[in-house]
This record gives structure tokens, C-alpha cells and sequence, in this order.
């Protein structure tokens, strides 16, 4: 803008000296080409800001990404209210269906149940994948006998059959205390997961202390050296001075084997639910998904889980813009 104000300048002055009085006119006209260009700048820069609602709810592990993303969408639309609630991932899924939000976090795909519900309440939706999660196992950072669990130990050790779980049962060479097991709420996307994956859809073992949301999770597992527990990628790495994250057959979760799939079987994606309606019909929540999708990969990566490839979020903003 400098260089291009300097080349006016210098411009007016030449033809100033060569031609005399015709320099006023060319002074005048120039001036008031200036001030329609920065009329029009300032029209499309008001034009650009938004006002309006978008609510969203869902997953506590899809939690931390949405709310980077929403913090930083306040400050270029801040007349915009995004509201996001934690319901877990079935709680949030149970309120887009009900009509409540314009959009569902969630740790796992849609069951179809979950569909069906949604086409008998003639909601449409798209499905965004945001990022991948390694679904992680700690335990206390004083426990310092479990390093790597296989998933059979992983099945003796969370599965209910009666008993009362010892460390001793699953390896005798271990103490012969009792297990205090942490898990996510049946609401959980990762409970979801985990039951799927691990359990065989098995009944979880009963003295398991549920909760959705997972800070809760990891302030029980700091608090007893015998506690483990499961949850997001992302809440083991915001934690990891005081927690002990545990090998799952032989393999560490990390962004290199979380992305590479090597982490398997708890390595996830994770996914946000859009209806197309509000999409259509919300200029607001258009340009939040929009800004989501752009923004996804680095948040993810800024708060803990692992970004998708870029072809993948290409691929998310063009199904959002065959939506407009």
C-alpha cells in the first residue's frame, strides 16, 4: 500500500509541473479515487463480520480441540457465540438429535441407531474427520512394575467375572494389591471404543469408577499408586509428569504410531457431526465449520492428538462448501 500511495504521489507531482492548472483536477480526482477505494475496503471488511449462534456438544476427548478452535474464532468473529457442552460422545449425539445443536463431537463413528433416530427426527448430517486420537492407558508414576500390557491382560484385567482384581492375578510376579480401575462414563465415545476394541463388548468390571469427564479420570489415577485408567491421547500428554502412560502390546503410544496406525488397536479418528441444515441456513456456523475444518490439524497438534493428512481436510472443505 506504501509503494502503490508513493507511485500516486509522484504521479501527481510530474503532472502537476507539466501541466499546470489541469494538476487541481488530477489532484482532485485522484483524492477521491482514494477514498472510494478505502469506502469500498471498509464496506467488505463490514461485510465480512458475522453475527449469529452456533451450538455444538459431545465428546470430552474431541473437547480440547474444538475449544482451541473456538477461542481463536472468537477473536476474528467475535459477534459469533459458539457454545460447546461435554456430554460425552452418545450425550452429545442423543442432543443433536433431539434438535438442541448444530453440531456433535464424537470419539468414535455414528452407531446406526444413532442414524436412524436422526432420519426419523429428518435431520440430515455430514461427517468431518478432525484429527487421530491413541486411545492410552496409565497408571500412577510411582507404579513401577507394569510397563506393557497385552491385550489379552488388558481383557483378564477389565472385563467382569466375579472376582476382585489383583495386580497378582495378571502377572504373579506383581503386588498382590487390588487394581483401582478409572474409565470414562457409558456415555463415552471412549468407553465406546474401548469396549469394542479390548472388551468384545463384554461387561466392564464393576469397581470401575466412571466419569465423562476425563480430568476426573486423571486426578484419581495421580491419587493411587494402584489406579489405571484409560482416556484421550491428548489428556496423557497435558499430564504426563505425574502419570505413566503403559505400552499396549509392546507398542508406546506417539504421534508416529498413533498417525501410522502401529498403535493398534487404539489408535482412532475422531470425528465432528454437522447438520446440513444449519449449515445451509446459518451463515455463522458455515464459516465456524469452515474455520474448524482449516484450523483442525494445527489445534490437534497444538493440544495433543495428531493432525490428518492435508488431502483429508481438503476433502472436508469441499463437502462443506457442495453443502452452501
Amino acid at each position: 500500500m506504501k509503494s502503490w500511495k508513493y507511485l500516486l504521489m509522484t504521479t501527481m507531482v510530474g503532472s502537476a509541473l507539466a501541466l499546470g492548472a489541469c494538476g487541481t483536477d488530477s489532484t482532485e480526482e485522484a483524492e477521491t479515487d482514494t477514498e472510494s477505494a478505502s469506502s469500498a475496503s471498509k464496506d467488505s471488511q463490514e461485510e465480512a463480520v458475522l453475527e449469529g449462534k452456533v451450538s455444538g456438544d459431545g465428546s470430552s476427548t474431541v473437547a480440547p480441540i474444538l475449544e482451541a478452535v473456538v477461542e481463536e474464532y472468537s477473536t476474528e468473529q467475535s459477534k459469533v457465540q459458539v457454545t460447546v457442552g461435554v456430554s460425552g460422545t452418545g450425550g452429545g449425539f442423543e442432543k443433536f438429535i433431539a434438535g438442541d445443536t448444530d453440531f456433535s463431537n464424537a470419539s468414535r463413528p455414528i452407531k446406526e441407531e444413532e442414524k436412524q433416530k436422526l432420519d426419523e427426527a429428518g435431520v440430515d448430517f455430514t461427517e468431518f474427520q478432525i484429527a487421530y486420537d491413541g486411545l492410552s492407558l496409565v497408571v500412577n508414576k510411582d507404579n513401577d512394575w507394569v510397563d506393557s500390557l497385552t491385550i489379552e491382560e488388558l481383557k483378564k484385567m477389565w472385563i467382569e467375572d466375579g472376582t476382585e482384581k489383583k495386580w497378582s492375578d495378571i502377572n504373579p510376579e506383581w503386588p498382590d494389591e487390588k487394581i483401582v480401575f478409572y474409565s470414562p462414563g457409558t456415555d463415552s465415545g471412549t468407553y465406546d471404543y474401548f469396549d469394542e476394541v479390548v472388551l468384545d463388548e463384554a461387561d466392564l468390571v464393576k469397581s470401575a469408577q466412571l466419569s465423562e469427564d476425563d480430568n476426573v479420570l486423571v486426578q484419581g489415577v495421580q491419587g493411587d499408586k494402584n489406579a489405571i485408567a484409560f482416556f484421550g491421547y491428548a489428556y496423557y500428554l497435558a499430564n504426563q509428569d505425574t502419570l505413566k502412560v503403559v505400552k499396549v502390546e509392546g507398542i508406546e503410544p506417539t504421534n508416529e504410531t498413533i498417525e501410522s496406525g502401529e498403535y493398534s488397536p487404539l489408535s482412532r479418528p475422531l470425528f465432528v457431526y454437522a447438520k446440513n441444515s444449519a449449515i445451509k441456513e446459518n451463515p455463522a456456523f458455515y464459516d465456524f465449520m469452515k474455520y474448524t475444518i482449516e484450523k483442525a490439524g494445527e489445534m490437534a497438534e497444538a493440544v495433543g492428538y495428531v493432525s490428518l493428512p492435508e488431502e483429508e481436510y481438503e476433502k472436508g472443505l469441499a463437502d462443506l462448501e457442495a453443502l452452501k
